[in-house]
Parts: C-alpha cells; structure tokens; sequence
C-alpha cells in the first residue's frame, strides 16, 4: 500500500488473540478485550506506551471456540496481521473489559513464540513486501509474457467499479468508496473489498492466508463476483411495477452495505418520488412568518445534502414536518352573538353569574375592535364547583377549539417550553403540542390546577409560564424546541386553582382572578335535577319512566349525605341510587314495598296509611303491594328508600348537641374544599396558670389564642369573670386547655379570634353560647374585630350546618351582598366591630358587666 512505503513493523510484536473476525490489510474492525492475556496487553502495552511502535501489535484470528477457552495458549494460526491501535476504550459494566479499534497495515507470518505471558510476544517475518506495491503498469511488466496478474487486477477492478455503480451513488460513504478505486494501488483492493462485502470468517482466512498476490486475487474475485449476482437478483425481484392502485416500489439504494434504505412512495403523496420537494412546497405554503421560514428552509437545505441513514435526518425532519404543522397564521371566527351566549351559558352552567358575566363582556369588546388581545382568567375555587367545564362551555360559546393542559404535579419547566434539539428524544413544550393538536392559533387553552405546580432540579415551571401568560410578552414566545418566536397572544387561557396561596406572586399578578364560590343547597337542587341526574341516568341507561327522584329526596342527600361545597359527591350518590335501580330493572323486579323493607313492616305500613316508598309509582286502591305493578311505571325513591340505598345519614345537624356545656362555641373556617364550620372547646382545673393548645393549630392560632386570653384577663372585673377560687384573675390557680376537634387537620389562622374569645368567656362566666350562633373574625389585643376573608364561603357552610345567625366583622358587610338572596333571607347577620359586641350577640339576653346588655349590635337580616 502506498499508505505503508516507509513503514516496517518491528520484529517483535505482542500478539492479540480474536474470536470476533479477521483483520485484513487495508480494514479497520473494533475488537473487544476480555481475556486475561488481551487485557494485559492492553494495560502493559498500549496505556503505557509512549512510542507509535508501541501501538502497532499483531492480531492473530483464534480458532478456538470462546466458550472453551482455558490459561494454556491455543495453537496459534501462522499468518497474522499488524495492526496500528488507533483508539482505546475502557468500561467496567457489565464486567471490566476494553474496545479497541485498529486499523490493519500488513500480513506477517510468526517466526518463532519468545513468551506466553502475561501476553504472547514472537518474533514475526513481514510478509507485504514493499517493493510488490508498485504502479499497475509495472506490474504489468512483472507479469511476464502472459500477463496473467495483470489480467487478474484488471478483471477485479472492473468488478470492483461494477458493485460500487450498482450503490447509491448519493450516499457520501459510496461516492467515497468510487473514488478511492481509481485513487488505491490495485494490489490492495483485495483485502479493501475483501473486508466489506459479505463473507465469512473462514473466507476471510483464505484471503489473509493467500500471501502471493495472484493467489489473493483468485481468493477474491469469485467472492465479488458472489455478491454482485446477489445484487442483481435482489434488483430484479425489487423491480419496480405498477400494481392495481398504481404504487411504485423503487429500490432507491441497493447493495448489502450498511446504510441500505428503500422507500413506498404512495400516489397522491409524492409523485415525483421527492420527498424533501414536497416538503419545500408545504413550508412554503405554511404562511408562517419571515424569521421562521428562513429557519426550515435553512434546515431544509442541510435535509437534502443529509443521508437518510444519519441519526440528524430524522431529527431534523420530524422538526420541519412540526413547523409545517403549527397553525401559524389558521383561526377560527368567534361567535359575537351576545344573546346566543347568554343562552348557552345558562343551558350549560346554573348559577356562576360573575363568570358568564366576564365571557359576555369579551364577546362585547370584541364586536367592538377585532383585535382584543385574548385575556389570561384564573377562576380560583373548591373543587367540584365547576371550574373546568365552564372554560369548555366558554370554548362553546366563542366557536373556538378547546384544550386541556393538566398541570398538577408538572416540575420541569421542559413541559411548558420544550426541549432543545440537542438532546436525544426532545420535543416541544406541551403549549406549542396543543397549538398543532388543535390546528388554530387561537383556542381556548385550560391551564388546569395551575396552583399545583411543583419544583425541582429541572427548572420551575411557574417562572416558564410568565412569558406564557403575559400578554405584553406572549405574542413572541420562543419554545425551546422551535427556537423560533410564536404568537400566543390570540389564545384565550384559562388556568383553574383550590387556592391562590401556593401560586407565585409574579405569576397570580399576570392574572384576573375570579372567584368561584361554592354551591347553596337550593343552587344544588337545581343543578341535580338540571344537569347531574340526567347524566347519571344516561351513563347507566336509565330513563325518567323507569326511576324519578324528587326535590325533597335531593335535598335529603345533600343536606345529610354530603357536606361539600361543589356537586362530585352529589353526583356519586345519585349514581349510587342508579346503580341499585339498575339491579331491579335488570332483574325485571318490580320494586314494591315489601322488597324496599321486610314484609311486616310493608303490611303495617299499609294499615297505617303510610306513603308507599322506594317503589313504582302509586297503585291504585285495592291493588294488593304483593301483585306485580305495571311495567311502564317509574320507581320513585323517598326518604326511606334512600336511607335502605346510602345507608344511614352521614352528617347529622349536631350544632346543638355539642353546645350543651360552658366553653363551647362554633367558628367559621375556610379550606380550599370551601367553607367549613369548626367547634372550639375549652376547659379549666387547677393548676399553675398554663394555657394547653391542642388540635394541630399553626402559629397564628396560637398567637390568636394568647390574645383572647390576654383580653379576657384584662376585662375580667369588666365581665365579671372569675376563677376556680372566685378571685378576679381568670388563670391565677388554674390551668386552661384549649382544643379545635378533628386533630389531625391542620389549623392556622387569624379568624378564629372572635370564637376564642367567646369559648373562654363562656368558660369563666359559665354561660352556654347560643347554639344557633357561628361567628368568624380576627382580634387585636385592644378587643377589635379585624376583617377575614372568604365570607361567602364560610356563610354557606354556616347555612349547610342550619345555623340561624352569623357574626362577621363590621368591615365584611359589604361581603354580604355576594351571598345569594335566599340564603340572606334565612340567616341573621351581626356585624360586630368590637368583641363587646360579639359576647352580646353569642349570648342569650347579651353578656353579664356591659352598659346595656340588651341591646345587640347591629343587625342585618332579611337582605
């Protein structure tokens, strides 16, 4: 080779022993070292080698099956190739072992064996003589008169030049290969092509073993000839045909070759078989604007002069195909029918007037300048109220697509703006996913339970979304994977939250956040019989003939079943009833009053004139309960059917049992499942004058806790409150303990001041608290009454529990005006600006040591 003039391998080489193929001059072949005496080789040899010489080693082809390798050295095979060590890789998994890669120079022939270990070391003779590598003309002349070698040479290049033409030319590794034909010295295209076609390891052996070169030649030529017949059978039986739907199979690259590829080219998807003109064509067509589409066509320039087996090219395709895709300038036309929306809106949704009013005052802006940007809503709010299937029924109203993003438990800020294409498996963040699922550039997006976004060490996805939700910004978003800017501000988003406390101040400030508060028991009903039992009735194939259930059996199941602030339990306990009338219509029973309770009771019943429960609708006089009612007629579930589907009553309105003592009182608290009412109990004994705080209670409770008794100590002569041993100081010999029941919630707050108070006044007067009365507010150490939030919430849940009077601030009363009108009407409202106020209010006849006891505060009722 014209590679090696010059080169003369040493006389003494270590000797590296291979099971996995044959090195020919002229080929490069990674190998793999395991064994104990290759891995002395490598580490004595190759890593402490300094010198180029001690990078050219000997590899001899081993025989010897791997499995039954022992220490005793194989007879080795005569004839080996010296080979230059180019590149060396060390790994311990799954075992310690090395990869080299080594890139065959000359045949040489073992001459005698010099040591055995720790690695084999012989004195070998190079075979490759240099003086044999000379140009074809010369060897013509060496020939002889018959010129058989180079008759021989010149058959094999044209052999050669035949296989090669028969490739793809357009791989660069084929165009590479046609060139080094005319470019290499013809003596060593035998051991070249030898290596790359396909051919055995025991043909491989023939070929190193052949050290004349007419020999080697003669090895090989039959072998080339082999694989250029396989080829042609392989084209003639991938011989492109027209069949009866026209479709086309061209061979586009033959050959055994690594890099070997065909295509289908279906009719009506590339008919001049180009893939990449096709794609030009829709990039073009795309109309997206001028900074992107130089990118694609700038990538789309790199496509063409990239080989389909590279790993790039799919990659870069699969981002042209997504640019191509993206609806960079398709939209839909919104529906401004302002009363068409109105009426959707309530079709869809009972009650939530605030929200349906914010939808109508955006289709009004929008009549009036078309190109309103889209706003970022947040409806903030307990679960089960309705948050999401109002953003979908906003999505009906506009005509717009609607989308869905949960992001709940979302930690990496990836999904929000993608990946970069450097990274293997990237891919577009999940806003840009959702421009091209639904094809148009302004949909409604659903950013669901936006204050459940976690962090971690992949990024923040809260800080990711502030470009997204920022309407001074998002009209240029930039997603990693892209890299290009995209238009979001047509896009309508909505995100949904229990609560506005764990989302970030920066990104809640981007947002118009509107409350949507929980669901009266009358706003129940109607949503019951509006919407959910329908649903129900229809998931379980059921119809109103066949099962019925009245308003006053709602009511049952809302006021003693569930106790909540939306409508998912309501709806699991009508499914529930579903699900037991389904049984006897399957059945084909008919549900009489002797099968909705034992018989004796139906029959006593009967005697007694009792409505007939759980049962088909009413039978006519003298119809015996026993004989089967007519078929058509529908199940009607009362009071006592209910009870023998559900079970016994879950909540029981127990506000009055549990004020039967001194040193109760009950608090209203907001939870993001909406309003709740909270008892508070107190308790004295003798002791040292310690106040105990139970219940899982956070610092600001606790703080409240030690200002109401504070308070109290500093009025007590005021109110007349005393301790165990009469004197004046409520906490001088006496141990007072404080407990909020349902431990294992926790607490915090400032709101359950006033209760406080109220609870260690009850306490030391001994006087029980109304027990139709709960109260909220927070307290300062000079017996203020501080405003609190939630007011809507916590009114509700007082309403749920049958509370007939609520004691708010002073300062929340115009909070009142958001509670519904039916609610207001059933409740009396105090609203206290001090804590004298408040004892005179929680106490029957006001509270003993003020001015005028019975005069109350100021009184809102009936609003």
């Amino acid at each position: 080779m014209s590679s090696n003039s010059g080169i003369q391998i040493p006389s003494r080489l270590p000797l590296l022993l291979t099971h996995e193929g044959v090195l020919l001059p002229g080929s490069t072949m990674r190998i793999s070292v395991e064994t104990a005496r290759n891995m002395h080789l490598v580490k004595n040899r190759l890593l402490k080698g300094t010198s180029l010489k001690s990078t050219i080693i000997g590899v001899i082809p081993n025989t010897r099956d791997p499995e039954y390798d022992t220490e005793d050295l194989p007879t080795l095979h005569s004839i080996g190739t010296a080979g230059l060590a180019v590149q060396v890789v060390g790994s311990n998994w799954p075992k310690p072992h090395y990869t080299l890669l080594i890139t065959g120079l000359c045949r040489f022939r073992v001459a005698q064996l010099l040591k055995e270990g720790p690695f084999p070391l012989a004195e070998v003779e190079q075979l490759d003589k240099l003086e044999q590598y000379t140009s074809p003309d010369e060897m013509s002349e060496a020939a002889g008169p018959d010129g058989e070698l180079g008759e021989l040479s010149q058959r094999f290049y044209q052999a050669a030049v035949q296989l090669v033409g028969m490739l793809d030319m357009s791989v660069p590794v084929v165009a590479k290969l046609r060139r080094l034909l005319d470019s290499l010295p013809r003596e060593t295209l035998p051991d070249v092509l030898a290596s790359m076609i396909h051919t055995s390891n025991k043909e491989k052996l023939q070929v190193l073993d052949a050290v004349s070169l007419e020999e080697r030649f003669k090895k090989t030529l039959p072998l080339l000839t082999r694989q250029i017949e396989g080829l042609k059978l392989l084209q003639k039986t991938r011989k492109p045909r027209l069949d009866d739907d026209k479709r086309v199979l061209a061979v586009r690259k033959g050959g055994v070759l690594p890099g070997r590829q065909f295509s289908l080219d279906e009719e009506g998807d590339d008919e001049d078989g180009n893939d990449t003109a096709v794609l030009e064509r829709k990039v073009k067509g795309a109309n997206m604007p001028e900074p992107a589409l130089r990118v694609c066509l700038k990538e789309l320039k790199r496509l063409k002069k990239m080989p389909q087996s590279m790993p790039e090219y799919a990659l870069t395709r699969n981002y042209l195909d997504l640019m191509v895709e993206l609806p960079w300038s398709k939209s839909t036309t919104d529906c401004l029918d302002i009363r068409a929306a109105r009426v959707l809106l309530d079709s869809d949704h009972y009650a939530m007037e605030k929200l349906k009013r914010r939808v109508l005052e955006y289709l009004a802006v929008r009549q009036l300048k078309s190109t309103l940007k889209g706003p970022i809503l947040c409806f903030v709010g307990p679960p089960g109220v309705g948050k999401t299937s109002v953003g979908r029924s906003i999505a009906r109203t506009l005509g717009r697509e609607f989308h869905r993003i949960a992001l709940g438990g979302v930690c990496d800020q990836s999904d929000i703006r993608g990946h970069r294409r450097t990274y293997v498996g990237s891919m577009p963040g999940r806003i840009i996913n959702g421009l091209k699922t639904v094809g148009v550039n302004n949909p409604v997006f659903l950013l669901d339970e936006v204050d459940k976004l976690g962090k971690s060490l992949q990024g923040d996805p809260a800080s990711a979304l502030l470009e997204v939700l920022d309407p001074e910004q998002n009209h240029s978003f930039t997603d990693h994977y892209l890299n290009v800017a995209f238009d979001l501000s047509q896009v309508l988003f909505i995100a949904t939250a229990n609560s506005t406390a764990t989302i970030p101040p920066a990104l809640l400030d981007r947002m118009e956040v509107l409350q949507v508060q929980g669901y009266t028991q009358e706003e129940k009903v109607e949503i019951a019989h509006r919407h959910l039992i329908p649903h129900q009735l229809e998931q379980h194939g059921l119809t109103p003939q066949q099962l019925q259930i009245p308003q006053d059996t709602t009511q049952d199941i809302i006021s003693k079943y569930t106790r909540e602030a939306g409508v998912r339990s309501l709806e699991r306990k009508i499914g529930a009833i579903c699900r037991a009338v389904a049984v006897k219509v399957a059945e084909g029973h008919n549900v009489t009053k002797s099968e909705a309770a034992p018989a004796e009771s139906a029959h006593q019943g009967a005697e007694h004139g009792e409505g007939k429960r759980g049962r088909r609708a009413e039978e006519p006089d003298g119809v015996s309960a026993d004989m089967a009612a007519p078929p058509d007629m529908p199940i009607v579930i009362d009071h006592i059917a209910l009870k023998d589907i559900l079970g016994p009553h879950v909540f029981e309105m127990e506000v009055s049992e549990r004020l039967t003592l001194p040193g109760v009182a009950v608090g209203l608290a907001w939870t993001p499942l909406g309003g709740e009412i909270m008892f508070v109990e107190a308790s004295r004994m003798e002791g040292e004058g310690q106040l105990t705080l139970t219940g899982q209670l956070g610092d600001v409770m606790k703080e409240s806790a030690h200002l109401a008794m504070s308070w109290l100590r500093s009025n007590a002569k005021t109110y007349q409150l005393t301790n165990l041993v009469g004197g004046s100081d409520p906490l001088e010999g006496t141990d007072i303990h404080l407990h909020f029941p349902a431990g294992a919630v926790t607490k915090d707050g400032p709101s359950a001041g006033v209760t406080m108070v109220t609870v260690l006044a009850s306490l030391f007067s001994g006087r029980l608290v109304r027990s139709d009365v709960a109260m909220t507010g927070e307290i300062t150490l000079r017996g203020l009454v501080l405003p609190v939030g939630g007011i809507k919430d916590k009114v509700l849940a007082a309403h749920r529990a049958g509370v007939k009077r609520v004691i708010i601030p002073k300062r929340n009363e115009k909070d009142l005006e958001e509670i519904p009108a039916n609610v207001r009407k059933e409740l009396d409202f105090v609203t206290a600006s001090n804590l004298d106020e408040v004892l005179n209010a929680a106490f029957d006849g006001g509270f003993p040591g003020m001015s005028n006891p019975l005069t109350l505060p100021h009184i809102v009722s009936k609003l």
